[in-house]
């Protein structure tokens, strides 16, 4: 079996880094993308925000507080979908294989492109510049996760990869945290165990990983741990979920008024999957809140329709998870279960 060339290509603080190329002034000072209203969070921010400790998804009042010279910039997805467009069209230039996970990121299999991956990515990175004056960093490796960890290595503006032969090596050092998979309260929860690398996970046996995990899931763990990651650059990549949220100005005191709220929610969402006829078909809903301590909760359940009343249910039942009031509502629906269903329903950060 030929071994796998596989890129992964992460711009830098994408849509921060576009702020600053379209506005110099603010080129070396701290720059945030987010709302601007005191109920505002940061999308994302450049390098010298987040030597404050901003960071991305974080409340404009929080990052103002840790920075308050932060410059605030208003998000521009149109500009942003827009680059994306012209950095994909430069991937396709070296192979029909690009998976996009998000606008700034994707893989890409360069196993059938001539040259070495190594040379492939810094052409990429070298054109990437050239058409968006906008940097990428790069991880090379013969997978997608380890490609993934390795463009996180040197980053702003560089490379890094893992060859075949140094992966045994590379993965007896490497954080379990840094596994596909494996978000904060599982590495926290490893680390309780005395698990901390990926050479420490390397000792448990199949037995032991599948009573802590299952059998699917601990077998997974088994390969990751390893550096070992079989899954194929998918061209199309299946929508999970489509919803549409809104941050309220102020908080939301009551069921009654949360209530209120569940027509317009509603009516966007359909609006939204109207025009995606594509991904009409769903098989569940849910109802996400976000309270005023910042904790947020989901509630769904299998549905094919956009029923009201099924809506309400959802809500007055995640409604009652917290005393305190809502300041974010959403709606939403979910499509087809992921290729590997199992890490979602077994790890530890996996919530209902």
């Amino acid at each position: 079996m030929t071994q796998r060339r596989i890129i992964h290509i992460d711009m830098d603080c994408f849509y921060a880094a576009i702020e600053c190329r379209d506005d110099p002034a603010v080129a070396d000072k701290p720059v945030g993308v987010g709302g601007s209203s005191g109920r505002g969070v940061l999308t994302t921010c450049n390098y010298i925000a987040r030597e404050y400790g901003c960071r991305s998804a974080m409340p404009v009042f929080k990052a103002r507080e840790l920075c308050p010279h932060l410059v605030l910039k208003p998000v521009r997805f149109e500009v942003y979908k827009a680059e994306a467009r012209k950095i994909r069209k430069i991937f396709r230039d070296f192979t029909d294989l690009v998976e996009p996970l998000s606008l700034d990121e994707a893989f890409l299999d360069v196993t059938e492109t001539p040259g070495y991956a190594w040379q492939i990515a810094r052409e990429i990175r070298k054109r990437i510049f050239a058409t968006t004056r906008l940097t990428a960093s790069a991880g090379i490796a013969p997978n997608k996760m380890l490609a993934k960890i390795a463009s996180d290595w040197r980053k702003p503006n560089g490379q890094f990869a893992v060859l075949p032969e140094e992966i045994a090596a590379f993965m007896e050092t490497l954080p379990v945290r840094k596994l596909w998979g494996v978000g904060p309260k599982s590495a926290a929860r490893l680390a309780e165990w005395g698990v901390e690398t990926c050479g420490q996970l390397q000792a448990w046996t199949h037995t032991r990983l599948h009573a802590a995990f299952g059998e699917k899931w601990g077998d997974t763990l088994y390969d990751l741990c390893r550096g070992r990651d079989e899954r194929p650059v998918e061209v199309s990549r299946p929508r999970k979920s489509l919803s549409t949220e809104n941050t309220f100005n102020r908080n939301l005191e009551t069921l009654d008024a949360c209530r209120a709220q569940l027509p317009t929610l509603l009516g966007d969402l359909d609006a939204d999957l109207r025009r995606q006829p594509s991904v009409r078909n769903f098989h569940k809903v849910f109802v996400k809140l976000k309270f005023a301590n910042f904790r947020t909760t989901t509630k769904e359940c299998p549905a094919t329709t956009l029923d009201e009343a099924l809506f309400q249910r959802l809500l007055e039942e995640a409604f009652e998870r917290s005393p305190h009031s809502v300041r974010l509502m959403g709606v939403g629906v979910r499509f087809a279960e992921p290729a590997l269903p199992d890490r979602d329903q077994l790890q530890f950060d996996f919530a209902s």
